[in-house]
């Protein structure tokens, strides 16, 4: 476990993102330790657009550490470096930066260009790499609906992929915001299990005592699904990517990036799927 300090910033905590599955969690979580926050959004309390930099210095100036999103465009790195300079510049003290597994080249350097940024800004930094959310089957409506009819489709075959929950991010995002002992890590976040889409849909059975079912296609068979369901053609590629990916087995291996964070064991899926049944979002 990383040794950490308690309260270690007084200063406005910047949070990117905020109404997002993970920036709205951490949002609430700095908010019930009792740190002063800055929302950020395009029509938030805070002001900001990374395509508008006149909203940069505004959301930046005053704050003692920043959650970042990144614009998850083409030029989402080039943004990253030139906002995370000016928050150096600025005299933000800690950097937290939601990545992802995407494009890592194995047992090799890692070669996301906006990690790279936020390395190179010259102030503390965190970096947090998740795996897929738990939470992707009770908040994207994609899965929501799907689930709801009693079956969802993918094309993972038999992959597996180590599921995490959202709020265990946000716990290890606070607690880089917010404490010592953090700066120079990069936590790779997963659950306690691999799961396959085959044991999620039995879990979400068993929580929330429906049939549901998980059908295996071939990508091809998944294009014309999501088509049918009116997903954008983009969309569906990105998804079919991803899904390529747990197919493939790619990241499927735990790692303990929350147990060093927090020093307590992740959430297990099992649990998110009860707690998401008592709300009623998987009935119909």
């Amino acid at each position: 476990m990383t040794t950490t300090s308690k309260n270690a910033t007084t200063k406005p905590v910047l949070v990117l993102g905020s109404t997002g599955k993970t920036g709205r969690r951490v949002l609430s979580g700095l908010r019930n330790a009792g740190h002063e926050v800055r929302a950020a959004s395009r029509k938030g309390p805070t002001a900001f657009d990374w395509t508008d930099e006149s909203t940069w210095e505004p959301a930046v100036t005053g704050a003692g550490s920043v959650y970042l999103v990144d614009a998850q465009n083409e030029t989402a790195a080039d943004s990253m470096r030139a906002f995370t300079q000016l928050a150096a510049a600025r005299g933000v003290e800690r950097l937290v930066l939601l990545s992802a597994n995407d494009w890592v080249v194995p047992d090799g350097e890692e070669k996301l260009p906006c990690e790279r940024a936020v390395r190179e800004s010259g102030t503390a930094w965190t970096i947090v790499k998740p795996a897929w959310f738990f939470q992707n089957f009770s908040e994207d409506p994609f899965y929501v609906r799907q689930i709801l009819d009693g079956e969802f489709v993918s094309s993972t075959g038999a992959g597996t992929e180590p599921f995490v929950d959202a709020d265990d991010i946000a716990d290890v995002a606070v607690a880089a915001l917010t404490e010592d002992g953090h700066a120079g890590q990069t936590y790779r976040l997963t659950g306690p299990r691999l799961l396959g889409l085959d044991d999620v849909a039995e879990e979400i059975a068993r929580a929330t005592g429906r049939d549901i079912a998980h059908r295996d296609v071939p990508p091809e068979e998944f294009a014309v699904v999501g088509e049918r369901q009116g997903l954008p053609g983009e969309y569906v590629e990105l998804v079919n990517m991803l899904y390529g990916w747990i197919r493939e087995e790619r990241f499927a291996h735990l790692a303990d990036g929350v147990q060093r964070a927090l020093g307590r064991e992740p959430r297990d899926f099992a649990a998110y799927a009860r707690a998401t049944a008592a709300t009623g979002v998987w009935h119909p």
